[in-house]
């Protein structure tokens, strides 16, 4: 296992991102899972240098597409242009053709664009002129959202959400690390300074090992009886689908991973949990009108399903 190159890629990343070392390890995790990440916040907080200082540090080609509503479709998966010297269509790679594509505030645009990721987030490849064309490997999406009521925003889509693997808040950095940041020492540290430290054939190794980590029974009844018990509480409006299942388990293997382990213990799976469900679900009324929001509601879930005890693990 070679966690040591993981750390390395971490302490980069940190050097660049200050006082978010638990968001930065989320991302990351992420990225050994071989998943999408949905980043809402406001502007301004670091999203774009985050997703450069993680390209860099992994030896990954990047891409940033800003989205307003004039991006069309075509911009992302690309076009065929005739061109009368050849006498024929030659196609134009677009944005996605990369390794790390970061979608900046996503919904702003419009949802036939929105739409044309689906395929692309999916599948790894996109079909232009009936044609379709495999993505570069590893391919991630890091789209950024802001919060819903900014004028100008709309709604993803339901099953474009569900196809990011985790989503979370950077946030406003605390106060000690916003000083850092005003320092005239730590002013010019920007992501074009991070090392690399893997390239992209080590990346992938390193995800084939997240991917053999071991999970039992019990723990795998515990990770799907919270994600059943989203289905069934009262003030969610819906309940999260199969595809949470799958990421839920990706992301408690690459913690896993990360901390040495080739096993997934309950505590792994409960400390993903409210990352992978939180954009999958929507409170309901009822929960409105009592006063409670979403994270509330998951921490509820957390404490209602059993936990397996330490002689259970194994089993």
């Amino acid at each position: 296992m070679h966690q040591d190159k993981a750390w390395e890629v971490l302490e980069q990343v940190g050097q660049v991102i200050l006082g978010k070392d638990e968001k930065i390890r989320e991302m990351f995790l992420a990225f050994l899972a071989g998943g999408h990440i949905l980043l809402e916040d406001i502007p301004g907080v670091g999203k774009t240098t985050l997703a450069l200082a993680f390209s860099r540090a992994m030896g990954l080609d990047y891409r940033r597409v800003q989205f307003t509503p004039d991006v069309l479709p075509s911009d992302l998966t690309g076009f065929s242009v005739y061109r009368r010297e050849e006498e024929k269509f030659v196609y134009q790679p677009g944005s996605v053709f990369c390794n790390l594509l970061l979608a900046d505030e996503l919904n702003r645009t419009s949802p036939k664009t929105q739409s044309a990721l689906l395929e692309v987030m999916e599948e790894r490849r996109c079909t232009v002129d009936g044609v379709t064309r495999e993505l570069p490997v590893p391919f991630f999406v890091a789209a950024t959202q802001n919060p819903y009521g900014n004028a100008g925003t709309q709604p993803l889509p339901e099953a474009q959400v569900d196809r990011f693997m985790i989503s979370l808040s950077i946030g406003y950095p605390d106060f000690d690390s916003e000083l850092e940041l005003a320092l005239s020492a730590r002013a010019g540290h920007h992501a074009d300074q991070v090392e690399t430290v893997l390239d992209r054939k080590e990346l992938l190794k390193l995800q084939k090992e997240v991917r053999e980590v071991y999970i039992s029974r019990t723990v795998g009844r515990y990770l799907l009886e919270l994600v059943t018990a989203t289905r069934e509480q009262p003030y969610l409006e819906r309940g999260a689908g199969p595809r949470a299942t799958i990421a839920l388990s990706g992301m408690a293997k690459a913690a896993a991973w990360l901390d040495g382990r080739d096993y997934v213990v309950p505590g792994d799976v409960e400390e993903q949990f409210p990352y992978v469900i939180s954009h999958r679900v929507t409170a309901a009324a009822a929960a409105r009108m009592d006063g409670l929001d979403k994270e509330e509601i998951i921490r509820g879930i957390l404490k209602t399903v059993k936990k397996p005890s330490p002689g259970e693990e194994s089993r």
